[in-house]
């Protein structure tokens, strides 16, 4: 069990690494673009409009990119494809960067088992090229279209219905449960329902985007501060990727946590469902009011109670940091490949 543990670990690790080049790039873009826009909200015209779509671009292709490189870790080249689709199809289903994980990991085992059935010689490139990615392809997509599309379609629509229900409700528990959401997937369709609940009220209850918008920040600033506060839990290339999630988390970009949740979910995912629960509480009980339906620190300036605006994702954020110091083992500089080892893999790539 513990080396199966060590097993997924790896893979999310490889992935994270090939996905932080899309995330980065994409959010810093994105966050650009409204930026150039004087206002927090989307472009719709101009240079920021195409900055705009550069940084979607990147947005979009961060959870493909997850998916494959999880199945390219436990399958090599063949699991590529496979973990890619799969993985796409996770995210236009509205599965997220959980359903991309899924796929990915279905993928990846899938053609890992099929590689084990022994080919004759000559057939041999026809499955790297054919048989693996095919029929890895049509596990992991069929998957995420035939058992996980309705149902998940079928939660949201509850979901949606059960916290427009709730509007009454008190601030404080209302608070918990949307800040709850949004930091659970970062960005994924839980994150969504909560964000679109809010940002349908704007008009008749700002409260709601002046709660969900500072909870939304908190992730990536809280887990950015933890890089700087606690630099021995992190490697330097995690340091590094820390000080652009500070950047994404101001310009309301949820997804700057993401890699990190996936190199530790089971410590990392509580930790920023708490902190977002208190800074979206924190915002309701100071009154914070926001007239846009957007998040981070870039909307202060069309904020009201900007101050509470601003401790709330600061309180959020503090626990984070200090909860990831708390929990998060010391980074382990892992030991280099031996030449016997490095032998051994290439007879196996063979």
């Amino acid at each position: 069990m513990k080396n199966a543990l060590k097993d997924v670990q790896k893979h999310l690790m490889t992935a994270t690494s090939y996905m932080i080049l899309f995330v980065v790039p994409g959010g810093i873009f994105y966050a650009l673009s409204i930026m150039m826009n004087g206002k927090a909200a989307v472009p719709t015209e101009g240079l920021a409009l195409q900055i705009n779509q550069i940084g979607a671009a990147g947005l979009a292709l961060f959870i493909p990119a997850l998916g494959g490189y999880i199945a390219f870790s436990i399958a090599d080249k063949a699991g590529i494809g496979p973990g890619f689709i799969g993985a796409y199809l996770a995210k236009e289903v509205g599965a997220g960067f959980l359903g991309g994980i899924l796929a990915g990991f279905i993928a990846g085992y899938t053609v890992k088992a099929l590689k084990k059935i022994r080919l004759p010689i000559a057939y041999k490139a026809l499955g790297n090229i054919f048989i693996y990615p095919l029929v890895g392809t049509l596990v992991s997509g069929g998957v995420i279209v035939f058992l996980l599309g309705q149902p998940i379609a079928t939660f949201m629509n509850w979901m949606t219905a059960a916290l427009n229900g709730m509007s009454g409700a008190a601030k404080a528990p209302l608070g918990m449960l949307l800040g709850a959401m949004v930091g659970v997937d970062m960005g994924g369709p839980i994150n969504k329902v909560a964000y679109t609940f809010a940002q349908t009220q704007v008009d008749t209850l700002p409260y709601l985007m002046g709660g969900v918008g500072a909870a939304g920040a908190v992730p990536p600033i809280g887990i950015g501060l933890a890089t700087i506060l606690f630099k021995k839990k992190f490697s330097e290339d995690e340091r590094g990727s820390g000080k652009a999630a500070i950047v994404m988390g101001c310009m309301g970009i949820t997804e700057g946590a993401i890699p990190f949740a996936t190199a530790d979910p089971v410590r990392m995912i509580p930790i920023y469902t708490l902190g977002s629960a208190i800074a979206c509480m924190s915002g309701f009980l100071f009154g914070a009011i926001n007239h846009v339906p957007w998040g981070g620190l870039i909307v202060l300036p069309v904020a009201e109670h900007r101050l509470g605006y601003f401790a709330a994702v600061m309180i959020g954020a503090i626990v984070v940091a200090v909860l990831t110091g708390l929990l998060k083992k010391d980074y382990v500089l892992e030991e280099p490949v031996t030449a016997d080892e490095d032998i051994e893999l290439s007879f196996e790539d063979f």
